[in-house]
């Protein structure tokens, strides 16, 4: 078993809190059986939209991200599995699809 870092990009915001309520049980209810299954090694947390960019040699450090709303990373989640094709699969349980998003899924290098 190895480790892979799920990314979550774009999708739509709820827009009443009822709605918000609804997804938020949706991921509960995916990460919940992720863990049951042994897949979770790290729930992760969702990211504020706000931060800061420090780049180059010089060190310039600007207001940022800003990239379009489908590649603005929300959240990160460690699972594991077999490989990565198994990873991917896993993935497809992400309640993010239903929003317009989209997992990245990355193996974690060892070192």
């Amino acid at each position: 078993m190895s480790d892979f870092l799920y990314i979550y990009r774009g999708g739509e915001r709820a827009n009443t809190p009822e709605e918000s309520e609804k997804v938020m049980q949706r991921w509960v209810a995916w990460m919940t059986e992720l863990g049951q299954k042994g897949h979770m090694k790290d729930r992760g947390q969702p990211l504020e939209s706000e931060g800061k960019v420090v780049k180059g040699k010089q060190k310039v450090v600007t207001d940022g991200p800003y990239a379009e709303t489908k590649d603005v990373v929300g959240g990160y989640t460690l699972v594991e599995a077999r490989d990565l094709a198994h990873a991917a699969e896993l993935a497809k349980g992400c309640p993010i699809f239903e929003t317009g998003g989209m997992v990245e899924v990355r193996p974690v290098m060892e070192m």
